[in-house]
């Protein structure tokens, strides 16, 4: 497989896990009231830490930045390609010829990561939504949808696949 052809297939498969976290998010904030992140607070935080602050006590306390939504969006596409890069990088570009579950939601479970230990603190969360109201909720929803992400990079990567078939 070329190059191209390889980063191509990464970011679309990147891009499509992201879409399935997204539309599970989706059905679980219309079928069960469940809200998501607003992705908006992740542009306000990029925001900020272009100004030097990279923690904040209450980031939606913090004040707004210019495209804070957008901003936090495209971080979060650009986060699903770069997991689905680590999930190659690990398993190696054959990977992308032979999608495997178990390798996708390990890679969906390792990046919960990046919430617990990342975003949360920096939002005034603590670790791993230490700090918040009820903890175990959180981290319940967390990992809920970042094994949906696994997932994703499982059934994106068949879709690729699927649609972009690997020539011989």
């Amino acid at each position: 497989m070329q190059t191209s052809e390889m980063v191509l297939r990464i970011l679309l498969v990147g891009v499509g896990a992201t879409l399935i976290m997204d539309a599970g998010a989706l059905i679980r904030a219309r079928v069960f009231g469940i809200a998501s992140l607003d992705y908006g607070l992740v542009g306000r935080w990029l925001g900020h830490m272009l100004q030097g602050q990279f923690q904040h006590a209450a980031i939606m306390a913090a004040p707004r930045v210019r495209h804070e939504r957008l901003t936090g969006w495209v971080f979060h596409y650009l986060t699903g390609i770069v997991f689905a890069m680590l999930l190659v990088g690990f398993k190696g570009v054959e990977w992308l010829s032979h999608p495997t579950l178990i390798p996708a939601l390990a890679t969906g479970l390792i990046s919960v990561v990046a919430p617990f230990f990342i975003l949360q603190p920096a939002f005034g969360l603590g670790i791993a939504a230490s700090r918040t109201a009820a903890p175990r909720v959180a981290r319940r929803r967390s990992l809920i949808t970042h094994l949906t992400f696994g997932l994703g990079l499982f059934v994106a990567g068949w879709l690729v696949l699927v649609f972009y078939p690997v020539q011989a």
